[in-house]
């Protein structure tokens, strides 16, 4: 696969902090195989690879960035995916057995790449990774928070969601100008959410595309009126209600 993009990253420089997020990972020696998402210049491929019980694969987009990992790491060469992960098909890569998700990942598609993570939900029990450290709040922070949101809800309904720890602009080259955070997300031993998820979706961003407004105004859509205007529980603003709460309003409206 010929790589087509390349993104901008910003390397670690220190190993220390490389072995922590290669040591962060709990559930990997249960499936044996990890994947890196855009290793740079191997800073965690190193770590990921001291460790003898892991398959390691990684995707790289940056032609420069993969002719530096097949030089100093041509142990996983023929692991080595060139191309976006975006545009990987995972369920064919790992033949729809489980792997582990781990990288420093580009800040600019992050999100994205924790939607098509939950996507293939199925076959990724555990991701640890440094985000920009807004989206890592974004993603582990609770009802009632500012930060709180879509990826929030949805993350969050599928994965037990953990702040690990906060690493300085300093520890980059090039320094970032945003600090980042590293988060581990372990699957819920029940990630079926007994409703219907396409729904459950367009519920979620429904309600936060008018985050200051009362579910009585977003919700016009699914509920008729006079249950809007009586029911005190349509009185709420989204970010009061948990993953929960939103599974249970998308299986009032299917009834």
């Amino acid at each position: 696969m010929q790589a087509k993009k390349s993104y901008g990253q910003h390397f670690l420089k220190h190993d220390s902090i490389a072995e922590r997020i290669a040591n962060s990972l709990q559930r990997t020696a249960e499936t044996g195989r990890v994947l890196e998402v855009g290793p740079g210049q191997g800073m965690l491929t190193k770590q990921l690879l001291a460790h003898p019980e892991y398959t390691v694969y990684a995707v790289e987009a940056d032609d420069d960035m993969v002719a530096y990992i097949l030089k100093h790491y041509p142990e996983i060469s023929e692991r080595l995916i060139q191309g976006d992960f975006l545009d990987v098909d995972l369920e064919k890569l790992f033949d729809k057995q489980p792997f582990s998700l781990i990288g420093n990942y580009p800040y600019n598609i992050s999100t994205q790449i924790l939607f098509k993570m939950l996507d293939f939900r199925a076959q990724i029990p555990e991701m640890v990774g440094m985000f920009q450290k807004e989206v890592a709040d974004r993603v582990v922070s609770g009802p009632g928070s500012k930060v709180y949101g879509i990826t929030s809800v949805l993350m969050q309904a599928f994965y037990h969601c953990e702040y690990l720890f906060t690493v300085e602009r300093g520890s980059f080259n090039p320094p970032p100008k945003v600090l980042s955070a590293v988060i581990r997300l372990t699957r819920k031993d029940n990630f079926e959410l007994g409703c219907d998820e396409a729904l459950f979706r367009k519920v979620v961003k429904t309600a936060f595309n008018q985050r200051r407004k009362m579910l009585r105004n977003t919700m016009k859509p699914f509920f008729p009126q006079e249950q809007l205007m009586n029911d005190p529980f349509f009185e709420k603003r989204p970010e009061r209600l948990s993953w929960e709460d939103y599974v249970a309003l998308v299986k009032q409206i299917a009834v």
